[in-house]
């Protein structure tokens, strides 16, 4: 069983952790050996989850932590889905996204955006099974990577 629920202070090195393991499953193929070299040493998550705190989503499996979602900016963007690659193609995934799904409507928000690496197909895959709908292709910046990627821009529109 899956349950989503807002991170608690003592499991940020944790999630660190599973941010950067799947970072490493589904990005590190994709950037030069400098860049990886440079995430693997500052993992990148750990600032990233001090800053956001308590408005991350974990995902719990089985009583395990099993992935993470947030919308950053706290608007109706998704802007990180990370889920520990022992539990993928579990649901933890789709149960990140739908718990922020919920907290858009919530917000009264009618649409859910997010943005991938086109060349991560996995991830792009399961954002079209749940509804979204490519609105944008091409090159942008990745400020973190400091490098450009091939990036897809996603839309679903929220019912009631």
């Amino acid at each position: 069983m899956i349950e989503v629920r807002r991170a608690k202070s003592d499991e940020l090195q944790e999630l660190a952790r599973i941010g950067l393991a799947s970072w490493r499953k589904g990005i590190l193929p994709l950037v030069a050996a400098e860049v990886a070299l440079r995430i693997e040493k500052d993992n990148p998550f750990i600032p990233f989850l001090n800053e956001q705190g308590g408005s991350i989503l974990v995902a719990e499996a089985d009583g395990a932590l099993a992935g993470l979602g947030a919308s950053e900016y706290r608007d109706n963007h998704i802007s990180d889905i990370w889920v520990a690659p022992e539990h993928e193609g579990k649901g933890v995934g789709s149960a990140l996204i739908k718990a922020l799904e919920d907290q858009f409507r919530a917000q009264g928000f009618s649409e859910a955006t997010i943005q991938v690496s086109a060349n991560n197909k996995r991830a792009l895959g399961l954002y079209q099974h749940l509804g979204y709908h490519e609105t944008w292709r091409g090159f942008d910046h990745d400020p973190i990577l400091n490098t450009s990627l091939e990036k897809v821009a996603l839309i679903k529109l929220l019912g009631p």
